[in-house]
């Protein structure tokens, strides 16, 4: 009898529990290796979710010890709290428009400039990508959106009888949200977009030379049968970046029309997180809202996961 059918009528007689620690110990050196990493991310990602969800669940300020009032909280949060409601609604306007938004302008920009010459290729990819890294960014737009009659959008308005005075931008009610997730679009080129140029210039040409063998007849076909079936892993990788920064949203509403901004247009629960934690010193209470931004964030990943998971079939 070979290893491999011992192996299956062992594994036939354990539960799962004990196949996963015979494995563990069958292959002990590649768990040694894995090991900082895995503690890195027990310190500093499991520990901290389930310190909050405990600190979500008791009223605590960082002078006294938590109090457990168990879920306070979250009836506080959903049936009392109407900046939260309204921090919700702007974060979920931000994430389905920023999120997916983000995630096909990467990829749509990435594909096309996959297409130019290897000079002009890294040229553009610098270009696009340097908005995200750059940290005056804020400012170029502010200057570009000043209220002032010497802003430069206002002004080149003011000159082409478009407008008769200065409109005050991020002032506004009317421009705060779409400005806002404009320029969040733009400044959304970062991780997701040099992800895509990587998985792109990673496709083997033979494949759709193989494809063109087979049938596929124009580059629609190409995207959909080949491009999209060889990037799953980076389409997850962008995805998981754009879903997060989409739901992390807040910077750049605070910046470009201040904290809180006008009629709270644009408030975000990165906002209310930020206004109990630093602000109010509320921990419990920041700590509820910090948990129903993860689970937002988890809860779009599977989603997206499951969406991916169909690309090409």
């Amino acid at each position: 009898m070979s290893n491999k059918v011992k192996a299956d009528v062992d594994r036939r007689k354990m539960s799962k529990l004990a196949w996963t620690w015979y494995e563990m110990k069958r292959n002990w050196v590649g768990y040694v290796f894995v090991l900082p990493f895995l503690i890195i991310f027990l310190l500093f990602s499991i520990i901290p979710v389930i310190a909050t969800l405990y600190l979500s669940l008791t009223q605590y300020n960082l002078i006294q010890a938590p109090k457990f009032i168990g879920f306070s909280n979250y009836i506080q949060l959903f049936l009392n709290d109407d900046l939260f409601m309204t921090g919700l609604k702007n974060t979920m306007i931000f994430a389905v428009a920023t999120g997916p938004g983000s995630f096909i302008l990467s990829f749509i920009v990435a594909w096309f400039i996959n297409q130019l010459q290897p000079k002009r290729r890294a040229l553009m990819t610098l270009i696009f990508y340097a908005p995200s890294i750059s940290g005056n960014a804020y400012t170029i737009f502010a200057y570009i959106f000043d209220k002032d009659s010497k802003g430069f959008l206002n002004s080149w308005l003011l000159k082409l009888g478009l407008i008769d005075s200065p409109r005050l931008w991020f002032s506004d009610v009317r421009y705060i949200m779409p400005l806002c997730i404009a320029i969040s679009l733009w400044m959304s080129l970062g991780t997701a977009f040099l992800s895509f140029i990587a998985g792109l210039q990673g496709i083997d040409q033979a494949q759709y030379e193989a494809g063109a063998v087979d049938g596929i007849t124009n580059r629609w076909q190409e995207l959909w049968y080949i491009t999209l079936p060889n990037m799953k892993d980076h389409l997850m990788f962008g995805a998981v970046m754009s879903i997060t920064g989409a739901f992390g949203y807040g910077d750049v509403v605070t910046t470009l029309a201040g904290n809180p901004p006008q009629e709270y247009v644009g408030y975000t629960l990165m906002h209310h997180f930020g206004e109990y934690a630093s602000n109010r010193w509320e921990y419990g209470y920041a700590s509820a809202i910090a948990l129903v931004i993860f689970l937002l964030c988890f809860g779009s990943n599977i989603l997206v996961n499951k969406l991916l998971k169909k690309v090409g079939q």
